[in-house]
């Protein structure tokens, strides 16, 4: 790994230790050496804590280190006794599944009691430690001894008896610079993303509704129920009981697999005696599916020929001359198809005869075409914002992996 070619700027790196044991400078201490583990909880009604911004899991983001969010305790309605931290102090969520879930405070306030304050006391510093806790060695040591107790959390004798290596406090604090570098190029991505998919959001809305037209185009759309144009069909799920349906074969679509535009992997595939025996109909590559089911609403286009389950309708254009697949797509992404469902005891619901009954307007084909190509070319800016995004995070990783290992030094 060239460490000079990353980016954001690495300049403060300066060799690689091929010292295998502990780099030289640096030193090995356990966590109840070098932290305080807060102790007495507080009652978040009372002066001055109602008046506090209270930290629960719920608003520290998880492996990132950022806060999403906090209100005051008086606004949450709090009951229960609380943890008064400081600022500088470094919050970790202590039960499963949100060990790696840390936040570096930078206000003074309360927190859950599922959260522990910790405050370094000497030869670590709290932007350090924040690293050292997001790290993957601490995340599976933690993930570890809280199984090995049988408690859904990790406890304060393991939390203190974690050994680590640290260097001096100098080179801790460049590290920790370096790696809030990357954190903020990673932010900023991220914000960019969001502005271009709301700027995509908005175009649909505009595209889609035929409030912005391309020149040359000024025939009216026409409003057709999508039965019209559409066959739809609803997916199976081969009895579970019978083992020789589930195996290497043909790809069987489930909820979860529906990520992202196109569809071209799934988690579990079904055989052909399935096909045989259960009478399942193929999804033809090329056509739009929709959850609707439990999740309602999420869409996908097949990247072949697919099966998938009853919880899944998929859309079979009927002629491709009147109707574009990736338009279908876009349009079912921009209405809400909840005022098609009826009302139930598990909350909005959908079936084979409300499905029919959605509207869809549609353009020409060549204005359709002009539309989607224009979406389509947000999707692949946004794409790849996304490759460059995990390209960050995946740099980062490695980065973290040297860095807090001492295999690659800082300049000080």
């Amino acid at each position: 790994m060239n460490t000079q070619q990353l980016s954001p700027n690495c300049k403060d790196i300066a060799e690689i230790n091929k010292n295998q044991g502990i780099p030289h400078g640096w030193k090995q201490v356990r966590f109840k050496d070098c932290i305080e583990i807060a102790n007495g909880q507080v009652d978040p009604k009372v002066e001055p804590y109602c008046n506090m911004k209270h930290v629960g899991l719920e608003n520290i983001e998880k492996f990132t280190g950022r806060l999403l969010f906090a209100k005051l305790a008086k606004d949450e309605n709090l009951t229960s006794g609380k943890y008064l931290f400081n600022e500088g102090d470094v919050l970790y969520g202590k039960i499963r599944p949100e060990l790696s879930k840390v936040y570096l405070a930078e206000f003074e306030g309360i927190c859950s009691a599922d959260i522990y304050p910790l405050k370094p006391k000497k030869d670590i510093i709290a932007k350090f430690l924040k690293y050292i806790l997001l790290d993957h060695r601490f995340f599976r040591y933690a993930v570890s001894v809280s199984a090995r107790t049988g408690l859904p959390k990790i406890n304060r004798d393991d939390l203190g008896g974690f050994k680590i290596h640290v260097p001096p406090i100098r080179e801790q604090q460049k590290i920790a610079d370096i790696l809030s570098t990357w954190d903020k190029a990673i932010e900023l991505k991220e914000k960019l993303i969001e502005q271009k998919k709301e700027l995509k959001k908005g175009l649909m809305q505009r595209l889609l509704t035929g409030k912005v037209r391309f020149s040359g185009f000024d025939k009216e759309w026409r409003s057709v129920p999508i039965e019209s144009v559409c066959e739809l069909s609803i997916g199976k799920t081969p009895s579970r009981k019978v083992q020789k349906y589930w195996g290497k074969g043909h790809k069987w679509i489930a909820i979860s697999d529906m990520k992202d535009k196109y569809i071209t992997n799934t988690q579990e595939e079904i055989t052909d005696l399935a096909l045989k025996e259960t009478g399942i109909q193929v999804i033809p590559k090329g056509t739009v599916i929709m959850s609707f089911k439990l999740t309602l609403g999420r869409l996908a286009i097949t990247g072949e020929d697919m099966y998938s389950n009853e919880a899944i309708v998929s859309f079979r254009i009927k002629n491709p001359d009147v109707l574009d697949y990736e338009f279908l797509y876009y349009y079912l992404s921009s209405i809400d198809i909840t005022k098609y469902g009826s009302q139930a005891a598990k909350g909005i619901t959908l079936n084979s005869d409300s499905l029919k009954e959605i509207m869809i307007k549609l353009p020409t084909k060549c204005e359709q075409i002009k539309i989607r190509d224009a979406l389509c070319f947000y999707d692949k800016k946004i794409d790849l914002l996304e490759q460059e995004l995990e390209a960050l995070k995946q740099q980062k990783k490695g980065l973290m992996q040297l860095l807090l290992t001492g295999k690659v030094r800082v300049k000080c």
